[in-house]
């Protein structure tokens, strides 16, 4: 084996400085509940109260797509001016929540969901252009034998 190759293997692993015992593997402890437990203390100690009855939460981001929280968990500091939402989130466009989200956009919302629709209208065929098209090309033409003949044979 190559000795430099071997040098470069064993610099990441010694504990201590030279002549200590190597380490068998490298032990990450940080796990996301460790995260989630320092976020919560964090929180407390800025005083956030929990809000109850939210359904759900929508973030909607300036290209169109919104974080969608189905029941979430909110909590809120007005003194801090802090809001903090937990839960299972949900990338969607905003046109998969249409319906139900109409009266939660803003001015600007607005404006793009008006654009989308132009833009959904010119890609739109109308039925006049349709009307006066008089092209056949996808139509077969009919061809001059008695399938009778062929389907006794």
């Amino acid at each position: 084996m190559n000795p430099e190759k071997l040098q470069k293997m064993t610099e990441g692993v010694r504990i201590g400085g030279k002549g200590t015992q190597r380490r068998k593997k490298k032990i990450v402890h940080r796990t996301a509940t460790t995260d989630d437990k320092k976020l919560q203390s964090t929180l407390k100690r800025m005083g956030v109260n929990s809000i109850a009855g939210i359904e759900e939460v929508n973030m909607i981001k300036s290209d169109g797509s919104v974080i969608h929280f189905n029941n979430p968990k909110a909590q809120a500091s007005l003194t801090a001016n802090t809001f903090a939402i937990t839960g299972h989130s949900e990338t969607k466009q905003l046109t998969e929540l249409l319906p139900g989200i109409l009266n939660q956009l803003g001015g600007d919302s607005i404006s793009s969901l008006k654009k989308l629709a132009e833009s959904m209208q010119w890609n739109k065929p109308t039925g006049d252009a349709d009307m006066g098209n008089d092209d056949d090309d996808d139509i077969p033409e009919l061809v001059d034998t008695n399938f009778e003949e062929v389907s006794e044979k």
